[in-house]
């Protein structure tokens, strides 16, 4: 299949997770069937995220063109790709560029996230068997050119003595941060809101910490936030949301609250589910510039940095930890 060709097959990809077919429905309740994180309204956020920002004419046709990507790639190799599954298809992207660069991904899903990408692999597979040669899934990963391989900081140990001697991208622990003024509309707080609460905070770009300057008022924010306090309702959200809040009593911990996340003064950038962390600074031109020397930080929301509410809807050519996935395949 040459390069067009492809494009082709991902603009009807596109097409098919827009449309309301039903065999896409039944793939996206069996998702949330096996993993109870993967709730209708973040599948349908996180596959529409996809196909707007990734699966259109002009995205793929700039984004082929910019890496020179050629008609036909005569010398595929076999890459190895190792994903998570914190989010909805979060391993779609990798996927993506290794599909369109003419090479071929052998693909380990994540238990928690194997029926969406196996299903949207399938499609294309339907449409046109050749499809098949550039896609297959195992449950190890043996015998290929290079890695891509996404995990905990736990995991990077052992993808790095299996992969290292390979050409290789390994993906550790992330989170992203805000950097607030005060001088935020409700309009920005409540972006802000879709930053920490979507996907339940379970993904590398969602805000688990929030920098704010000293006699910051938080009312406004947690009173924005309550446009997702019907998470509450959630039973694996509320079962966390009870745990640290006994925690924090247990301990006499300072914590704010309205009802659906808790705030905390901690000087971790990651928190847990259902927990905003927040620490006060002095200058905000500090902040940032330490911010930006940090390996563990994926993004940082705030005014003039990445806008608020864009934190879970990266562009095709924004990279997963700032390593550009395309150049890399491409260059093998």
């Amino acid at each position: 299949m040459n390069l067009q060709y492809r494009i082709d097959l991902l603009l009807r990809l596109g097409e098919y997770i827009l449309s309301d077919d039903e065999e896409w429905r039944l793939a996206k309740e069996k998702a949330g069937q096996e993993n109870g994180w993967f709730i209708p309204e973040f599948v349908d956020q996180a596959s529409i995220n996809i196909a707007r920002a990734f699966l259109q004419k002009e995205v793929l046709g700039k984004w082929s063109t910019k890496y020179q990507l050629s008609s036909l790639n005569k010398t595929p190799k076999n890459i190895g790709v190792v994903m998570a599954g914190n989010i909805p298809l979060v391993g779609f992207h990798d996927w993506l560029c290794i599909f369109i660069s003419g090479h071929k991904a052998n693909v380990k899903p994540s238990i928690r996230d194997q029926v969406l990408i196996e299903h949207l692999a399938g499609k294309l597979e339907n449409w046109e068997p050749l499809a098949k040669i550039h896609t297959q899934f195992s449950a190890m990963l043996k015998g290929c050119d290079a890695y891509i391989a996404t995990g905990s900081n736990n995991s990077s140990r052992y993808f790095e003595y299996y992969f290292g001697k390979y050409p290789h991208i390994i993906r550790r622990n992330r989170t992203s941060v805000a950097v607030l003024t005060g001088e935020e509309t409700n309009d920005e707080l409540e972006k802000l809101a879709d930053d920490v609460y979507l996907y339940f905070g379970l993904g590398c770009r969602n805000v688990t910490k929030i920098y704010t300057p000293a006699h910051y008022d938080f009312v406004p924010l947690l009173s924005a936030f309550k446009k997702y306090n019907w998470l509450a309702d959630h039973h694996k959200y509320k079962n966390n949301y009870d745990y640290n809040l006994a925690l924090h009593l247990l301990n006499k911990k300072y914590y704010m609250t309205n009802g659906s996340i808790l705030l905390v003064e901690e000087p971790s950038v990651f928190s847990p589910i259902s927990q905003l962390n927040y620490e006060y600074y002095d200058n905000k031109q500090e902040l940032v510039l330490s911010l930006r020397s940090r390996e563990d930080l994926q993004s940082i929301i705030g005014m003039n940095l990445v806008p608020f509410g864009q934190g879970q809807s990266p562009a095709i050519d924004e990279y997963a930890d700032g390593v550009d996935t395309l150049a890399f395949v491409a260059s093998l």
